[in-house]
């Protein structure tokens, strides 16, 4: 390179490296400077929640400086009540005005609730439901527990019979005879059957059900119906067997008196023993098991004599003289299923169905004083009679035998049964 093109290019390049120079000067200048402004902000954000703090914080001291004032003012008013001897249970004091808290009902969440039946009706949706599609529901839903019809099955409620037993020394409390309200019967069938899949029944079905319950009381026809309309219309058996509670204002007053702890009655005796396991033993000694039976015990069935106690006839004498023994108490163990509605044995009486003392040999619908449906009313008018055979079939298939029965019994399906409980009643004379 020549001399002159040297002495023109190294100005040059000097030049650009100077300009270089100056414009990285100039931007290290510019991001200094923003790097100056943002942590100015971050300073200023720092003092800002600094302060903020610092102001919670002395609010909060107030509040606790308030509280322990408050806490002293407490414990000075209880040391000064217990040293005077006040009482530290006394009720809070009353305050004027509500509380603010929660809200009104709504008129549906009070819907809702309010699901109860009164005994005059009110409550109660717009429903039917007659005797026989009772009879069908019942046996669907409610026969596993309850009988197939309403008698009862192990140690679930009975829910017909037991008239004019309430004063009894074992009475029988079913629906027909114990309940005083017809709404009690709905409402609870309703609102907790059948057990295990309660409120599934519709309203339709629940006046089927209680109609099918009224006529296995036999306290409605075969014919009845129940709905709305007429539910009010209808009387419990034993409405006016319970009477208002007036002890709190009678008799409250007299057991409110300092106890008698001696010498409280002249002599004391004992008047009863328990049933097995003697638990007063003579002059003070050991319980011990007594001699008494499962027999001796009372039973849920009033008047439950059975076919131990016979008239002692010389037909009843010749009957179970030819008839296995085995049979017959075979027979009496089956007539179990029966003996809710049906009285045999000496001083027998009508219950929800008629006695069935000399049954054999009977005419149809003659038991004086029980009131028979339509359809044994026509076969006393046409003559018929119980023998062995039509007795067998009825209890077979009762409502295929005598259609229109107010018999709700499914029947025995076994002809082992049949020819016990025959060989039973046969046994049984008036």
């Amino acid at each position: 390179m020549s001399k002159s093109l040297k002495e023109i290019v190294l100005p040059v390049a000097g030049g650009t490296a100077l300009a270089l120079s100056a414009a990285l000067l100039i931007a290290n200048m510019d991001y200094g400077q923003t790097k100056i402004v943002s942590l100015e902000n971050k300073v200023e954000q720092i003092s800002l929640r600094a302060e903020d703090a610092a102001q919670r914080a002395s609010k909060e001291a107030e509040t606790v400086s308030q509280l322990r004032q408050k806490v002293a003012e407490i414990q000075a008013v209880a040391e000064e009540r217990a040293s005077a001897g006040s009482d530290m249970t006394e009720p809070a004091p009353t305050r004027d005005g509500a509380f603010g808290l929660g809200r009104g009902a709504m008129p549906e969440e009070v819907a809702a609730w309010d699901v109860d039946v009164l005994p005059d009706g009110r409550g109660l949706p717009e429903g039917r439901g007659d005797v026989f599609t009772g009879d069908e529901v019942f046996a669907e839903k409610c026969a596993s527990c309850h009988g197939d019809f309403a008698e009862g099955v192990d140690n679930w409620p009975v829910l017909a019979g037991g008239f004019d037993t309430l004063a009894d020394k074992d009475p029988v409390k079913t629906v027909g005879s114990y309940w005083p309200y017809l709404s009690t019967v709905w409402d609870y069938v309703h609102r907790s059957m059948p057990f295990g899949e309660a409120q599934t029944l519709t309203a339709d079905e629940t006046y089927a059900i209680v109609a099918y319950i009224l006529y296995s009381n036999d306290l409605v026809d075969d014919d009845f119906e129940l709905s709305h309309e007429n539910f009010a219309e209808f009387e419990m058996y034993n409405t006016d067997g319970f009477v208002i509670d007036d002890r709190p204002e009678l008799e409250y007053s007299n057991w409110r008196t300092e106890p008698c702890m001696e010498d409280c009655k002249p002599s004391v005796e004992i008047t009863m023993r328990a049933t097995f396991l003697d638990v007063t033993p003579e002059g003070g000694g050991d319980s011990v098991m007594n001699d008494a039976s499962a027999e001796d015990t009372p039973t849920f069935v009033a008047s439950a004599q059975t076919g131990d106690t016979t008239s002692g006839t010389e037909t009843v004498a010749a009957v179970s003289a030819s008839v296995d023994p085995e049979l017959i108490a075979s027979g009496k163990k089956v007539f179990r299923k029966c003996q809710a509605c049906h009285d045999v044995g000496s001083g027998a009486k009508n219950k929800s169905g008629p006695h069935l003392n000399a049954l054999i040999g009977r005419q149809m619908g003659s038991v004086e004083g029980f009131s028979y449906s339509k359809v044994f009313k026509t076969a006393h008018e046409e003559g018929k009679v119980w023998d062995e055979a039509a007795l067998a079939e009825f209890l077979a298939k009762p409502k295929s035998y005598m259609k229109g029965t107010k018999m709700a019994f499914s029947g025995l399906r076994k002809e082992q049964d049949l020819d016990a409980i025959t060989a039973y009643l046969k046994s049984v004379g008036e």
